[in-house]
């Protein structure tokens, strides 16, 4: 069965895992070094400017040969991109207030630059169903984790203290808002995943599998505050 859940089984191994994070985990049970989340804000920044771009190029293809998209679809993806830079971005705006700090001073690190290309690429060369599903993960599994983070903050009650802003980021992506957002990109999904044929369907199976990879790499980087090679640094833009 081609389906938006099909995808999200054939994945689910991988996001059990990443449902366990270490980073995730130490933002809920207060334990997380601050200097590890304003790293993952700041990347988080960055990439979420290249997928609310990718979004409004997926709204684009509305009417072209790579599209079966609606006229409603293109608006739902202009929205999504939307809620992207005034919702999520605005989140992280507010951190950066707080921190007196200026997240375009600080470089794209590597699994930054490695998911925001792929993610780029998929969605400008391939067709639009894959672009659909390479964009999925940061919807679907920002929610799921986002829930999950909620319940054990529920469970641990409070027997811990962490940040504010921790709180703060797990209210976003567990909140009702998002998920509305979520289920509404799902069906998107969905419909093209119904609607493609076996070779299309395939692809769209492997971008899944291959952000979701991403998403697990994306919070190991903040967790190792990963930083280019020395020799990579001293080379000029």
């Amino acid at each position: 069965m081609q389906s938006a859940q099909a995808l999200w089984d054939k994945a689910a191994p991988l996001i059990a895992v990443t449902e366990q994070h270490p980073f995730l985990v130490a933002m809920v049970d207060g334990t997380l070094d601050m200097e590890s989340f304003q790293y993952y804000v700041i990347q988080d920044a960055w990439y979420l400017k290249d997928f609310a771009d990718c979004l409004r190029r997926l709204g684009r293809f509305q009417g072209d040969e790579k599209s079966e998209n609606s006229e409603d679809d293109a608006a739902r993806l202009e929205a999504f991109a939307v809620g992207a830079e005034e919702a999520e971005l605005s989140l992280h705006k507010g951190f950066f207030t707080e921190w007196n700090i200026c997240f375009r001073g600080v470089e794209p690190m590597p699994h930054t630059v490695l998911y925001t290309s792929y993610m780029m690429r998929t969605v400008a060369t391939r067709c639009h169903a894959e672009g659909l599903a390479v964009l999925l993960p940061c919807f679907w599994v920002y929610m799921h984790v986002g829930k999950c983070m909620l319940q054990l903050r529920k469970d641990l009650g409070d027997s811990v203290k962490r940040s504010p802003q921790f709180d703060a980021w797990i209210d976003m992506y567990a909140g009702d808002e998002f998920e509305k957002e979520v289920t509404d990109f799902i069906a998107m999904v969905d419909v093209a995943a119904k609607n493609a044929d076996s070779d299309t369907y395939q692809k769209m199976e492997e971008h899944f599998l291959m952000s979701c990879k991403l998403e697990h790499m994306f919070w190991d980087q903040a967790q190792n505050l990963m930083k280019w090679p020395e020799m990579i640094k001293s080379l000029p833009n």
